[in-house]
Order: structure tokens, then sequence, then C-alpha cells
């Protein structure tokens, strides 16, 4: 799509931006990568009411043009290159109103920089709430630009701020915050004459910044660290005294602009709140009783909609075999196909659920209490605060949480935060849990209202993390860097959970689960269900020979009545599925698993939850029934026994010995390929595939000989 305007959305972390730009671009968005790096590039398109169309572009939030992360860089690069793609024609700067001093810091920076913009104040509401009011008007006529309120969460001031942008071309009145050439006026001058500029604040940060800028050549680079050093450029101590300048002028440009009657109670319910939930011994306590309840629900809530969904699957089988015509296609269509989605589609509620809550602790503010709550801890470890994000994060999905842990300044602690990610137990594990639990652990309450179910699958999560937590503090000392971390985050003020948030959300991520692992699970359900239905010709013929005899020659009901099970069962242990399975049995069993967990733990190294899909397609080969038809898939791995001994396949040692397999193997090549993205290397995914998968052989294997 050709825009005629190009806009960058510009401002600190949790004032809304992201928001904002969903609501300027609706659907009409796409997600890439800046040239050259992998930080995420937002764009998408937006009607102005002069019928022109903006090309909206959602850089990386920053508190200045200063960066302390790999996505704070991207802001300044793309400001100061105008042969950059994503060069902007005017910037609108989006600031929080109940903030307004810490966030015009920006503001001034990036107006220095010449670029036409105006200013968008959010959280109008909050900040009315607050007995915060803001004179617009005498704003603007200071700052020189356009001044907007706008309220993101309630879609309030959209109209006016599509229309302040379409009349935002010219620069005419925009004020100039302090005087760069004052702060180094010879290495400016120089700077300036060197790279054909007139912005003295455009040479001052490339002076601060050029090593960082990957539109200057090597030679040029060579001649501006020249100038610096030449001109006795100190880069930290003029950053000071241009934080204190712009504060100062800050302070001049707000008298009289904010006045602030409600200054006593504003945060009066956040700190009562925080002295509650950030409590060195209360706050972790509640956190545990949270993690109780959303591991509490995603078991009780999720069981009614699940048994609907297995029973519908079954159903739909039961009635494809009776009304379909018999043959190859019908077969691969509900036994291969149908039966691998089914293991998947029966899972959603649990997702929704899962991806509601988190979403509601993160809307509300919660969750960043929760990161500051385990700094100190998480420091003793190796690992810094932000690394807490990151680890939260891959409760969902690995793949976004590795990204985010950008935000880590330290390269130590985000290599270490990015190996041992993955071992947080994410979404994809969960139904592996869910089916396994439900297997051994019995549906009883404990203390009259916890679920042991839920309590169970709550303590895999409390495993996986603190295993993480065990790695990363191996790491610390294996891993050797001279630069020392720090943590700095902003705690935001608690809110009330935006309900279309949520809900969109959990719609979301459902469909984003349902159709990245449908994808696999089909590949995998098809290829499965040929290996599992046909093997070497010589041993099939031998298998139906067997038994046409004993259909011709037996007169046992017993064995007649079960002939086509025993024979279908037969056939797949002979498969080509079977024979693969046979061949890695020997190195399995000590772990407590036979050939058929096998063929699962190969398939699932494509994708985790293909376990459960691959079980699906091996039961309905295999063809096990009852007198009322097809079985459920977790009544069919219940009945299944060890033709050795006649005892049940799936006992508690067994299943909490697969469970601790999946709960350490990296069994997911997204992972793999994102963790080689983030760090340029093979060297960390091979090593983190390595460390894994020998970690949970020799978990799997001890739990399950000393359960057994």
């Amino acid at each position: 799509m050709l825009a005629d305007l190009k806009v960058a959305l510009v401002g600190n972390p949790n004032t809304g931006k992201s928001t904002l730009f969903n609501l300027l671009t609706g659907l009409n968005q796409k997600i890439g990568n800046f040239p050259g790096i992998t930080v995420d590039k937002k764009t998408g398109y937006s009607k102005l009411p002069t019928g022109k169309t903006a090309e909206i572009i959602d850089l990386p939030g920053t508190y200045s043009l200063y960066p302390k992360s790999k996505d704070e860089s991207i802001v300044f690069q793309v400001l100061a290159d105008e042969s950059n793609a994503s060069h902007p024609d005017m910037i609108v700067l989006v600031a929080d109103s109940t903030n307004l001093r810490r966030n015009l810091l920006l503001f001034s920076q990036v107006a220095d920089l010449g670029i036409p913009m105006l200013l968008v104040l959010n959280m109008a509401d909050m900040a009315k709430k607050e007995g915060i009011n803001i004179d617009t008007n005498k704003l603007a006529e200071r700052l020189g630009v356009q001044v907007v309120n706008i309220s993101a969460r309630k879609g309030e001031g959209l109209s006016e701020l599509k229309q302040a942008i379409a009349q935002t071309t010219t620069i005419a009145t925009q004020t100039t915050s302090i005087s760069a050439k004052d702060l180094a006026p010879t290495a400016v001058d120089a700077v300036k004459q060197k790279i054909g500029t007139d912005n003295d604040y455009y040479a001052l940060q490339v002076l601060h910044q050029h090593e960082h800028l990957a539109f200057f050549s090597e030679k040029e680079q060579e001649e501006i660290e020249a100038i610096e050093i030449g001109n006795g450029f100190d880069t930290v101590k003029l950053q000071g005294e241009e934080t204190v300048a712009r504060y100062k002028h800050l302070s001049k440009v707000l008298t009289d602009v904010v006045t602030d009657t409600g200054a006593e109670k504003k945060f009066t319910l956040t700190d009562k709140l925080d002295s509650i939930l950030t409590h060195k011994v209360w706050g972790f306590i509640i956190f545990i009783f949270i993690l109780f309840f959303i591991f509490n629900a995603i078991f009780s809530w999720s069981s009614m909609p699940m048994d609907l969904i297995e029973g519908s699957f079954a159903t739909l089988t039961e009635w494809g075999h009776e009304y379909l015509p018999a043959g190859v296609l019908t077969d691969l269509l509900l036994d291969g196909v149908v039966a691998g989605l089914g293991g998947i589609v029966i899972f959603i509620p649990q997702i929704a659920i899962l991806f509601a809550l988190i979403s509601i602790l993160e809307d509300t503010g919660y969750m960043a209490r929760v990161t500051f709550m385990m700094d100190k801890i998480m420091r003793k470890f190796g690992l810094s605060g932000k690394s807490v994000v990151p680890m939260i994060g891959g409760i969902a999905c690995a793949v976004p949480s590795i990204m985010s842990a950008r935000n880590i300044e330290s390269w130590k602690d985000r290599i270490i935060t990015i190996m041992v990610t993955p071992l947080v137990s994410c979404s994809a594990r969960l139904p592996v849990y869910t089916l396994l639990i439900s297997l051994v652990v019995p549906d009883e309450k404990v203390l009259g209202f916890f679920s042991l179910q839920g309590l169970t699958l709550m303590a895999m999560y409390l495993i996986s993390i603190i295993a993480a937590v065990l790695v990363a503090l191996v790491f610390k000392f294996i891993i050797k860097a001279k630069e020392r971390s720090y943590f700095i985050m902003e705690l935001p003020v608690y809110r009330m959970p935006r309900w279309k948030n949520v809900l969109y959300t959990m719609y979301e991520k459902s469909k984003t689960f349902v159709i990245e692992a449908g994808k696999v699970i089909i590949a995998i359900s098809i290829i499965l269900w040929v290996m599992s239905t046909y093997g070497p010709s010589s041993r099939f013929e031998a298998i139906d020979k067997k038994y046409d005899t004993i259909e011709a020659t037996s007169t046992d009901t017993v064995q007649l009545a079960s002939l086509e099970r025993d024979r279908s069962a037969e056939k797949l242990e002979n498969s080509y599925a079977g024979i693969i399975g046979k061949t890695i049995e020997p190195v399995i069993k000590p772990l407590g698993y036979d050939w058929k967990i096998g063929i699962a733990l190969i398939t699932s190294f494509a994708a985790r939850e293909a376990f459960v899909g691959t079980m699906a397609t091996i039961y309905s080969v295999e063809g096990v029934d009852d007198e009322n038809g097809e079985l459920r898939l977790r009544d069919k791995i219940a009945a299944a026994k060890d033709p050795e001994t006649g005892l049940p396949i799936f006992t508690f040692a067994a299943a909490f010995s697969l469970m601790l397999f999946y709960a350490f193997a990296m069994q997911c090549m997204s992972t793999v390929a994102i963790v080689y993205r983030e760090t340029k290397s093979w060297k960390w995914p091979v090593i983190q595939l390595v460390y894994m998968t020998v970690m949970a052989y020799v978990a799997a294997l001890i739990a399950y000989q000393f359960l057994k």
C-alpha cells in the first residue's frame, strides 16, 4: 500500500504507544524487522480525514535518545538517517499525562532533531481522575507544536489526533530546548562540517553514538572518532550536563501549565497495594496463591468445554467410520488428520484460560511488581531483574520471550536468560502435562478448594522455573564478562484490566496455538499414519496369514472377538513407525517408556505438543475400542498394557518421568531457530540443545528408577 505520509510513533515505555498504534492501524498492520537487525518493526496504515493515507511506524519504547539496549538504539538510527526506509516525515510523540515532566525529556531531545512533530498526551482520563489538569493551549504555545489529549484505552480523541497528523506538515514554530553547541562548540562544528548538516543537536548525537550508527562508513567512523579525541569530548559528562539543562528548561515550560490538585492522593491506592503486594514476605506468599489460583482454574474451568470437545471428536470419528466409504482415504482422514487435530483442539480452553489470566496480570500492572520483587533473588543466580520478564513470558511461549531479552543491557545477563528461558514450561507443554496428570493424579480437592491435579500442574511449572534458575547459576560461572549489570524499571500505577484486550489476547493466542501447532500436527499425523499403517510386505503378509488361519480354525469366542484388534496391534508393531520405535526402545526403556512413546518423543522434537497428536494417531491406527465404539484418547492410553508384564504402561512413575523429560528437553525447532537468530551463532543453540536433552534424560531416568 502506498502512503502519502510516513509517521513514527515515539515514546517512553508504558505510555500506551502500542495501544495507540493498534487504534490507528486496526488490522491493517504487519510485523517485520528493521534492516540488518532482528528488532521487530511494526508498521500499519491509517486513513486521515483529508483522504490521505499515513504509514504508521511503531518505534521501540525508550526513555532517551541515548540507548541502553538494542531496541532503544533503533530510535535514533531511524530518526537520524534520512536514507533509512523507516525515516519519518513527521513524529507523533506519545506521553503519559500523569507523568508529563519525565516524558517531555524525550520530547525535547527529539524536537531538537528538527523533524516535524506533535505531542499526544495519552491517559487523559487517568490524569483527570488523579486531579491533574494540563493547560494544553499554553503547553502547545510554549513547545511550538500541536498538543492533543487522548485516552487510547478508551479510544477517545482519535479523530482529533488524525486531524492533527494531517495538519502537521511544517516546523514553523517548533522551539529548541537547549543549545547543543554550547555543550561542545568546536567538536559540534567539526562534525557538522564533516557530515554536512546544519543541525547542532544531530551533530552532538553523532559524536555520542557514531559507533552504533551503521550508515557511517568505517573511514567516517574513524574521522568522527578523531574529532572526539582531538576535542576531549567526554560522553558521560556531557550527557549529564545536557540532561540537567533539559530538566531546567522543562521546569520553565511546565510552570502554570500543570496543576496537580490531587498530589497528596495521587498514588495513595497504588502505594497501599504495593505495601502489601511487594512486601518481602507477604508479596511472595500472595504470588504463590495467585499461581495456585491460575493452575487450579486451568483444570477446573476447562473441564466442561474439554469434555464437550473430546466427545465431539469421538462422535465425529465414529460417525465417519459408519457413514463414509471404507478405504485408505477415510482411514487417513479420520485416524490420521482428525485424530491428530483432536489431540490439539481439546486443549484450547486451557490455553485460552492461561493467556487470559496472564493478560490480566500484565494489564493491571501486577506483573511489573513480580519483576521488581524477584530482582534481588535473580541477581544471586547470575540474572538481571529484567530476566524475570522473559522467564515469566516463557510460561506462554519461549520464542517471543527470548526476543524480549533484547531489553537486558548486559550481554552476559542476556545470553544466560536466552539459554535458560526454554526450560520454563511453555503452553506447548501444557497438553502433555494435563493429559498425563489426568491419567495418574486423582481428581480430588485439597483443603476442600484446591484441585490436586491443579497443584500437580503448578508443581511442574515450579520445577521448570527452579531448574532454569539453577542452570543460570552454572552459566554465571562459565560465561565471563567484564561489564556490570543494573536494573532500572518503572512500576506503572494499578489499573483495571482492559477486558476487550483480555478477550482479544485469548482469541489471538488460541488461534495462533491451533494454527501453528495444527500445521505441524497435520503434517506429522499424515506421515505418521502412513508409517503406522504400512510396513514391510513380508511382515504384513505373515501377520494376515496368521490371523486368517486363527479365524478359520479357532472356536474360542473370546479370541475371535478381539481378533481384529490383535491383528491391528501386531501390524502397528511391525509397521515402519513400529520398527523405528522398537529400534530406540532399548535406549528409552530405562525411563519407563515403550516403543509407542518413543515414536511420540521423535515427532515432538518438531513441536512439543505433537506428543498428544502422535499418541492419538497411534492409538487410532491400533484400533482400540470397546462395546460402545471408539474410546476417548485418555481411556485408550489408560488401557495400554505392557505385553511382557501385563501391567499398565502409564503408571505414576512412567507418567512423572515423561513429564520431567518434556519439562527439560529442547523439543521445539522454532526456539532453536530464534536462539540462533538472537545470538547470531550456532554455538549457543547447539549447547542449549545438548545440555537440555542430557538434563531431560537424566532427570527422567532418576525419577522412574526411584518411583517404580
